[in-house]
């Protein structure tokens, strides 16, 4: 349902790479207003503009340019009804619960506590069901607001194609290679002789969380806790030298595995959001876009579809070990982040706000 007015939000973790992508996809939103930018204690009390160094290649809105950031405190959201949180896990570990004490409703991007089972991982396309256990965290921790999580960036693209193939056919094992953009490293990064002509095959906590996130997204809801999914994923992640857009090459095993390859394709081009998720601001049109070209997708080409929003799959095939393989692009900084983020919140004012 639409709110009658814009809601006041508030963006925590402003100034970095994922806080930009906030302000940006912020600017003009037709339910949301910002009221409130929060960054670290050496930038506040500097104007917006003066502190950011801008990413994007868009320019700063107006709006935001102006803006006094403020220290991260539980004081510092004002009015906002909301907070996006794009802060780093240690902090938003210790900020995040007093927020959600005052009554804020936390939409964070942080993994500080993605684990814990009261905390839903949302992909509302995928498990918007799961926003029920929000009212077995309030009342568990004695919060006025609550918090809701997205997923590791290279996790979200990943697990809306396995809910599709999931739904179909049943997964019982997933095999995952990703190639991540240097984007999801934030800012500065990468140093550039580490990544210019080369492949980093490491990148530090990534592989547990691809191996572990798709399974609580996609598990269900019992007694007011997620129990995780049955079935096992092993995970290589890599560091490329590519700005935005996480490639990830997936083989599986299911436990009725599809005739051919055709029926994957249908099964995935026809998979449809939850009816709670659908018609929002956010909601991706179509969830899943399946290229046939031989060499798609790719990031520079395919990340950007829907906004950023779209889930890119394609070069479907038999997999000779298993069942099937195939190839997925998806915006990690968009719907790894935050508009996942966003889209979260869109789906909280329509269920609980």
């Amino acid at each position: 349902m639409k709110p009658s007015s814009p809601i006041p939000v508030a963006v925590l973790g402003a100034t970095g790479t994922v806080g930009q992508r906030f302000i940006a996809l912020l600017d003009k939103h037709p339910w949301f207003k910002v009221v409130a930018l929060v960054s670290s204690e050496k930038n506040a009390g500097k104007r917006y503009a003066e502190a950011v160094h801008w990413l994007l290649p868009s320019s700063i809105p107006d709006w935001a340019k102006g803006m006094v950031l403020k220290s991260a405190t539980p004081e510092a959201v004002g009015e906002a009804v909301i907070a996006f949180s794009a802060l780093p896990s240690d902090v938003a570990r210790e900020l995040e619960p007093k927020l959600a004490e005052r009554g804020i409703w936390v939409c964070s991007n942080a993994s500080a506590f993605r684990r814990e089972p009261d905390v839903p991982i949302l992909l509302p396309e995928v498990n918007a069901e799961h926003i029920s256990v929000l009212e077995h965290q309030r009342r568990k921790r004695g919060w006025k607001g609550g918090i809701v999580t997205n997923s590791n960036c290279t996790s979200a693209g990943l697990t809306v194609a396995l809910k599709a193939l999931d739904k179909a056919f049943g997964l019982r094992k997933v095999f995952v290679v990703s190639m991540q953009a240097v984007s999801g490293a934030g800012y500065p990064g990468v140093a550039s002789l580490d990544i210019l002509g080369n492949v980093i095959p490491y990148i530090n906590g990534e592989e547990a969380k691809v191996e572990w996130e798709p399974r609580k997204m996609l598990g269900s809801v019992e007694d007011g806790v997620i129990r995780l999914a049955d079935f096992v994923v092993s995970a290589h992640a890599n560091r490329v030298p590519v700005v935005d857009g996480h490639l990830v090459i997936i083989s599986m095993a299911m436990r009725n595995p599809p005739k051919n390859a055709e029926e994957a394709i249908a099964a995935m081009e026809k998979y449809a959001p939850p009816e709670i998720a659908r018609g929002l601001p956010s909601t991706p049109t179509p969830v899943i876009l399946v290229r046939r070209e031989a060499d798609r997708p790719q990031p520079r080409l395919d990340a950007a579809t829907g906004g950023g929003m779209t889930t890119v799959v394609g070069r479907v095939r038999p997999d000779p070990i298993w069942d099937l393989k195939f190839v997925v692009v998806s915006h990690n900084t968009i719907r790894g982040a935050a508009g996942g983020a966003i889209y979260n919140a869109e789906l909280l004012v329509s269920q609980v706000l």
